[in-house]
């Protein structure tokens, strides 16, 4: 059982709530939780919760599982590949409907879209990546996703290349590549080597996060990368895009009540090094959209509130 009175009283203002599970731990072989490729956030906070859920779950063996992204972990969960994943929401909703047999575990964090270019770069704008070679993510990834709606909405015409981030950074240092446009969690380890390496820029995406959010109403946020996030790299107008961590609907209640608490209650833990994961907090948790909660989520959630 996790002990939650600090946590409680600092967020929500209340007393202590009730224990997340009974004194033994529930029996489940194994938990797979997808991630996403080389050099992402999911893919480095997937692993971390799999570390911070190892103690609450010591009969279970889990395990990260590398993927594309989104698209792919969607794909997975509906498989029974995995039992958990993460997912830009975007990708979530496309079909206007909540994916079959999949829930919530809760809102987690935000990406921000990236268009990444080396300083001396002639891109300054979206449109001057058309006939240009540009990574526009993993197959399966949410950059994939994302990327291929703007591009539909622009009429931008880029060579694309499906690139992970990591290889999508190395490809743009030794100059076999234009441009990176990738969707990820802020600080995003393959750009912040990169910028360890070369000087970088950032393309201001302020006029297509408009355009995002104009023709897709919901999931699209205009936003900023700070100034902080990266070295020598000044802010940058760009899109937000929320993520949600999802699990299919047969996973027991009481293993995904311990999920959730254990997501909710380690942040610090789970996020550290990436300042925009540490948002991840019980008042947003349960703004999933069109996504319901699982119900092992939304006992938690209640119990937290009382």
């Amino acid at each position: 059982m996790l002990d939650r009175r600090a946590f409680l009283l600092a967020a929500l203002g209340v007393g202590a709530a009730a224990a997340c599970s009974g004194p033994q731990a529930p029996q489940l072989a194994k938990l797979v939780m997808l991630t996403g490729p080389p050099g992402a956030v999911f893919r480095e906070l997937g692993a971390s919760l799999v570390t911070a859920l190892k103690p609450h779950l010591p009969d279970t063996m889990i395990t990260a599982r590398e993927t594309g992204s989104s698209v792919d972990n969607l794909r997975l969960l509906a498989e029974g590949g995995g039992q958990l994943g993460l997912a830009s929401i975007d990708a979530v909703e496309s079909t206007g409907q909540a994916p079959p047999g999949i829930s919530a575990i809760g809102r987690v964090y935000d990406s921000f879209l990236h268009l990444v270019v080396l300083a001396d770069s002639p891109i300054n704008s979206f449109a001057d990546i058309d006939g240009r070679t540009v990574s526009l993510g993993a197959p399966g990834s949410s950059t994939g996703f994302t990327s291929d709606r703007l591009l539909e909405l622009t009429g931008v015409k880029p060579v694309g290349r499906q690139m992970s981030q990591s290889d999508g950074a190395k490809a743009l240092a030794d100059r076999s590549l234009d441009a990176m446009l990738t969707l990820t969690g802020i600080p995003t380890p393959a750009i912040t080597d990169l910028a360890g390496k070369r000087s970088i820029r950032l393309v201001t995406l302020k006029a297509e996060a408009a355009l995002l959010a104009t023709h897709y109403p919901g999931p699209y946020v205009p936003a900023t990368i700070p100034t902080t996030t990266y070295v020598n790299v000044p802010p940058c107008e760009t899109v937000a895009v929320p993520n949600l961590l999802l699990t299919r609907n047969d996973l027991p209640d009481d293993v995904v009540r311990i999920v959730t608490e254990t997501v909710f209650t380690e942040v610090s833990a789970i996020t550290k090094g990436h300042p925009e994961a540490s948002h991840i907090n019980v008042r947003t948790g349960i703004a999933t959209g069109i996504v319901p909660l699982h119900p092992g989520a939304a006992g938690w959630f209640r119990d937290v509130k009382r």
